[in-house]
């Protein structure tokens, strides 16, 4: 008999931010930017056996929030330096222990649920791994608007390298590879060689456990990609290939205005 495995999917939400204060409270369309991420969780768990939903917070309005709406929540440390700690905190007060911890960002509401599925199959499929992420290859104008982008946000957008193997070799704020001889490349290859990495994260407990103990190392500090701190411990990272098709994408919300983006994104979305 397979061994039945226990997973968690843990979205951290706090209230203090300084750039937007109250963020997983604010609404976009008819629901919260949290309630948005919690829809999403639940349809990624939809037939699931021993999978497990919380919101970690370490504010009263949050979790009265929580209450409101029949989100399960616990509450978690105020001290927590960052959200994969309170990720950790989360899943150490569930029983059984989870084998397996999705993070679900709670400012990142238009993650497609299918992709907290894929990172969750491809775990089952092979488990001996420490971290799962997902990433969407770039066309050509993807990759365009991405460059163009940089121009004024330069730490805005990550892109990541893998072997065949799908182990990952490294994530840069910084375009990777760069492309040699690309004119060349272009009239071959419908989509460009650059991945961008979507800012999903699943661990198995022992590898978030160590992770948790670990100084911030040299690349992560220079770049601030907290993953980096995995690979710089020899740590493995399995990259998981998903596409958005013909759904239009959006990453998360950091400021008022990337709210409004929001919204507009929401009403997109709704009529499509």
């Amino acid at each position: 008999m397979v061994e039945q495995k226990q997973i968690a999917i843990i979205i951290p939400a706090r209230y203090a931010s300084t750039r937007f204060p109250g963020k997983p409270l604010a609404k976009i369309g008819d629901k919260s930017m949290l309630q948005r991420v919690y829809l999403n969780a639940q349809r990624a768990s939809d037939h699931l056996p021993s999978c497990t939903i919380l919101v970690a917070t370490d504010d009263e309005r949050i979790a009265d929030h929580c209450k409101e709406h029949g989100m399960a929540f616990v509450m978690t440390s105020p001290e927590c330096r960052t959200g994969t700690d309170r990720v950790l905190e989360a899943a150490n007060t569930l029983s059984p222990r989870p084998d397996f911890i999705v993070n679900m960002q709670g400012d990142a509401p238009f993650t497609p649920w299918d992709f907290v599925r894929d990172v969750i199959d491809d775990y089952y499929d092979n488990p001996d791994i420490d971290v799962i992420t997902p990433i969407n290859q770039l066309t050509w104008e993807e990759l365009d608007a991405l460059r163009e982008h940089k121009k004024t946000n330069p730490f805005s957008g990550t892109t990541a390298i893998y072997d065949g193997e799908r182990i990952a070799h490294w994530f840069s704020k910084t375009i990777i590879p760069a492309i040699r001889n690309e004119e060349n490349y272009r009239t071959r290859e419908p989509l460009s060689p650059v991945n961008r990495h979507i800012g999903l994260y699943a661990y198995a407990y022992d590898a978030l456990s160590k992770f948790v103990t670990l100084p911030e190392s040299i690349y992560e500090r220079l770049e601030g990609l907290e993953q980096l701190r995995f690979l710089e411990n020899d740590m493995r990272i399995r990259i998981v290939r998903v596409k958005y098709g013909e759904r239009p994408a959006m990453s998360g919300v950091d400021t008022p205005d990337d709210l409004k983006k929001a919204q507009d994104f929401a009403g997109q979305l709704e009529a499509s």
